[in-house]
């Protein structure tokens, strides 16, 4: 176990009000961190607030620069096909709840609120044990595993979408950043571009393959610039994680044709949303939210490999309301988006009323009704 340089003075306190806990993913850290920030803005001291994740997760690159205390647990995910760590999953699970309770009981939170993934699993559990209530968030419109389980613990579930199959649901929306909430991307457009290094004349196509890459989409989009080499009206802002940077193609200047730039991790998302013409993305639900939120135009390509294809039901939550297009990845190819991509180019208002859709989708999201919830919960 491991903790944040804060940790000690939020337990020196003698309380807490809530313990965030989930992570290993990108989409789960910053979930929990937006839950952490519109609680601060809701008036609760962020002393007053904690996080709890794995050492295992990229938590432990986002969560020291935020001053938010933290607690990291040895914990690992089980793994859906055979593997040698499965075997280590339980002795695991077992010793990070045991850490697990003795956090809770040093900080006495009001709420524990679970944001999902397998890290979250400690946690919960200790506070169930403990009989803390929970609040499962759950913005996946098909929640994974650690939702399900959790949501039997939890007094109160909040969903992202309507109809969710786990119990006592509310809808809710999903956790937003304050900085995604009050993004304007026509205000914002012309300083997001120089922010990221982008000129204020061309179309933007942001690529972002998730916090880790896609390795598919990634090459994909190396075949669209060279398809679209020698267009000066086109930039492309290409995400390819850190692991991929290596086998990235080398960047393009713009000074005869395309411009092409190349970030393995990107921690300005807001400048990305609001410099962006057309976002073509992975269909995580963070991503999804946060699409929807700021009202930016997509191409959602869906991770097949995610578990039970959720990824796509995330997707046609935006593509089924003309808020999005979708493409499964087998689809994919760079002659066909760079079509769609010239097709925008001609005929902005089809970009717009995408961009409109999208927008209507965002409305829940943005609101503070999933505060409202975690505050009424804690009140008990």
């Amino acid at each position: 176990m491991s903790r944040g340089t804060t940790a000690a003075t939020t337990a020196a306190t003698g309380g807490t009000y809530a313990i965030v806990t989930g992570g290993g993913t990108s989409g789960h850290v910053l979930a929990a961190l937006a839950i952490i920030e519109r609680l601060a803005l809701a008036g609760h001291p962020t002393a007053a607030l904690h996080y709890v994740g794995t050492t295992r997760g990229i938590e432990q690159r986002l969560l020291p620069p935020t001053g938010v205390g933290f607690t990291l647990l040895d914990v690992i995910g089980l793994q859906r096909s055979f593997s040698r760590r499965n075997l280590a999953f339980v002795p695991k699970l077992l010793v990070a709840i045991w850490h697990a309770v003795r956090l809770l009981r040093a900080l006495r939170p009001h709420v524990v609120v679970n944001v999902g993934g397998y890290a979250s699993m400690p946690a919960t559990f200790a506070a169930w044990t403990l009989r803390i209530p929970i609040v499962v968030v759950s913005y996946d419109l098909r929640p994974g595993l650690a939702s399900r389980i959790a949501a039997r613990m939890a007094v109160a579930t909040a969903a992202a979408f309507a109809d969710s199959p786990l119990a006592r649901a509310q809808r809710t929306g999903a956790p937003i950043r304050s900085s995604i909430i009050g993004l304007d991307r026509n205000r914002d457009r012309d300083a997001a571009r120089v922010s990221l290094g982008l000129p204020a004349d061309r179309f933007v196509v942001s690529v972002f393959g998730g916090s880790l890459g896609a390795e598919v989409l990634n090459q994909v989009v190396v075949n669209l610039v060279e398809l679209a080499v020698g267009r000066p009206d086109i930039a492309v802002y290409h995400v390819v994680g850190e692991r991929w940077l290596g086998a990235a193609a080398g960047e393009r200047s713009g000074d005869a044709g395309i411009m092409y730039r190349v970030i393995g991790y990107e921690e300005q998302m807001p400048q990305v949303y609001a410099a962006s013409d057309l976002m073509v993305t992975r269909a995580g639900a963070s991503t999804i939210a946060e699409l929807a939120a700021t009202g930016t135009p997509a191409v959602l390509v869906p991770w097949p490999g995610a578990a039970e294809n959720h990824q796509l039901d995330n997707a046609r939550t935006l593509s089924d309301n003309a808020a999005a297009l979708l493409i499964e990845q087998v689809d994919l190819n760079a002659s066909g988006l760079y079509k769609l991509i010239d097709g925008f180019i001609n005929d902005p208002p089809s970009l717009e009323r995408l961009s409109e859709a999208a927008a209507l989708q965002g409305d829940l999201h943005r609101g503070d009704s999933l505060i409202v919830l975690i505050e009424k919960v804690a009140a008990r």
